[in-house]
């Protein structure tokens, strides 16, 4: 048996997520960029280029992995790129989306040439929560204003729209983008490419997809533009799952059970945004909060059901583990970070990348 705690991917699952951005690009005519802000562990990178059409990132060394180790377009984009980072960026991009006028002009001439992009805030989300919400008040992610942007329509070729969050509504999606039509529709005809950004979850169970393709195709032809899409969790959604092991239990007014891993290490994101982590399976009459190793009193998977009292030794999975959490794992407290683990379509299991102290050692100085 493979020691926990690891982060296990399976290929299998993640190829029917890639199945079905496959037919969205069929087809809509869209084009798929993996957001690698979500994820990026290039180990199953080979299965996921045959897939789409490149990556897209927020920061220079996100996009120098994807340009070394993802086939296909390498889009750059930063909420602000630094002066030290210009050459670089532009040496390993296909094309670089600003965050704002201000940038754009600074950099102007040192990025003649290149296919420049400008990111456009249409002041409406899908979020639920003001944390990730680029629509908040006072938002830095984006220009609002049309007028401001046609001063400099003629600096750019394309227009990144971020909006959407974890939105498994089609309504919802087709909604807020006839808002940016309304907003921003005599811009539009005035450029060659639009991208959607991501959090559109069109790879979930039910979503109106063949409908979501017909819509994006319209808005294609409307505008003349090559439409992108920048799937993180659409692509990768119930394809890996955190492995743990029971170290120990006891009772303070409930059933505890304490694992070799750390919500606040290894699934951040959930503890940023205050959910619980998936487990499965999850029934049964015995309920013990599963919590974890670190000194944070808070450092809790969350409550659940199990048909047997748990027992030191016992292994659990937490599911749907892949986005926003192995971008996100940590040091914290020196806890053991989570091996990673790949199942291969042929159902084979690889261990791709173990951690150890000299890992730990190397991160600090």
């Amino acid at each position: 048996m493979i020691k926990t705690p690891y982060y296990l991917i399976d290929k299998q699952k993640l190829l029917t997520n890639m199945q079905k951005i496959a037919y969205v690009r069929e087809q809509s005519g869209a084009k798929a960029l993996l957001a690698l802000k979500c994820f990026a562990t290039w180990s199953v990178f080979d299965l996921m280029q045959e897939y789409m059409d490149g990556t897209t990132s927020s920061s220079l060394y996100e996009l120098k992995l994807g340009r070394q180790k993802f086939e296909g377009e390498a889009h750059a984009y930063s909420v602000a790129w630094a002066d030290d980072e210009i050459e670089e960026m532009l040496a390993n991009c296909d094309k670089i989306i600003f965050n704002s006028i201000s940038q754009l002009q600074r950099f102007a001439e040192r990025s003649e040439g290149k296919t420049r992009g400008l990111r456009v805030n249409p002041q409406v989300s899908s979020s639920d929560y003001l944390l990730a919400d680029p629509a908040r008040p006072f938002s830095r992610l984006g220009e609002w204003d049309p007028v401001k942007i046609e001063g400099v329509i003629e600096q750019i070729s394309g227009f990144m729209f971020h909006n959407n969050c974890e939105n498994g509504d089609f309504e919802l999606f087709d909604k807020m983008l006839g808002t940016i039509e309304e907003r921003f529709g005599a811009l539009l005809h005035k450029v060659n490419w639009v991208s959607l950004g991501g959090g559109i979850h069109f790879t979930g169970e039910g979503y109106a997809i063949d409908a979501f393709c017909q819509r994006l195709k319209a808005f294609s032809q409307k505008y003349d533009v090559q439409v992108y899409l920048e799937p993180g969790e659409a692509a990768i959604t119930n394809s890996a799952s955190l492995e743990v092991t029971v170290l120990d239990t006891l009772y303070n007014g409930k059933n505890l059970a304490v694992v070799d891993s750390s919500i606040e290490a290894h699934l951040l994101d959930l503890l940023i945004y205050r959910l619980n982590a998936k487990l499965a399976p999850s029934t049964g009459e015995h309920t013990y909060m599963v919590c974890g190793k670190s000194c944070l009193a808070g450092d809790i998977f969350g409550e659940y059901q199990f048909d047997q009292p748990l027992a030191i030794g016992d292994r659990l999975s937490f599911i749907d583990t892949a986005g926003y959490t192995m971008v996100k794992k940590n040091w914290f407290n020196g806890l053991k970070m989570p091996s990673i683990v790949v199942k291969q379509l042929d159902g084979t299991v690889e261990v791709v990348r173990e951690f150890g102290y000299d890992d730990y050692l190397s991160s600090l100085s």
